[in-house]
This record gives C-alpha cells, sequence and structure tokens, in this order.
C-alpha cells in the first residue's frame, strides 16, 4: 500500500516540477521579448530605454490620440490643442 502512496505522490511532484518548469520558460521568453521590444523601440527613436522615457512616449501619443479624435469630431480648435501638446511631449523626448 506504501508503494502505491510514493508512486502517486512522485508523480504528483513530477507534475509540479514540470509545471513550474514550463511557467520559468514562459516567463523567461515573455521578458526576453518585452526586453527586445522596449530596446528597439527606444534605438528607432532615438531615447533612453528607461520606464520614464516609455511612459512619457506613451502619454504624447495618448495627447495625439486626442487630437485625432476631436478632429474626428469636427472640433478643429480642440484637435489643434492637443495635438500641439502632444507634439510637445513628444518632442521632449525625441531630438
Amino acid at each position: 500500500m506504501d508503494d502505491v502512496f510514493a508512486f502517486i505522490g512522485q508523480a504528483f511532484g513530477e507534475f509540479i516540477r514540470f509545471l513550474v518548469d514550463a511557467l520559468i520558460a514562459f516567463f523567461t521568453g515573455l521578458d526576453d521579448a518585452v526586453g527586445s521590444f522596449i530596446q528597439g523601440t527606444s534605438q528607432a527613436l532615438g531615447i533612453a530605454p528607461s520606464l520614464l522615457s516609455l511612459v512619457v512616449l506613451a502619454f504624447g501619443l495618448w495627447l495625439l490620440w486626442r487630437g485625432f479624435g476631436a478632429l474626428r469630431r469636427r472640433a478643429l480648435i480642440a484637435s489643434l490643442i492637443w495635438a500641439l501638446l502632444g507634439v510637445t511631449v513628444l518632442s521632449w523626448l525625441i531630438y
């Protein structure tokens, strides 16, 4: 009877070990992919590959998106203001 429970315990332990190894491989690959994406984006734009630079980049793109949305609503003055703000923020990064 002890052999049955030892076999079940060993099988369960191997299954847990397989799950842990699979998750480690997945997150390692995900980390490498995100790192390469950030490095490629920062090199293409000529900005520092830091979290702050990427947050400012996302904020500037969001401002430009707001300008485009205002242009679709035919709010010309608002679209100019949003676009000007977006270009200003992005010009701080890309020089």
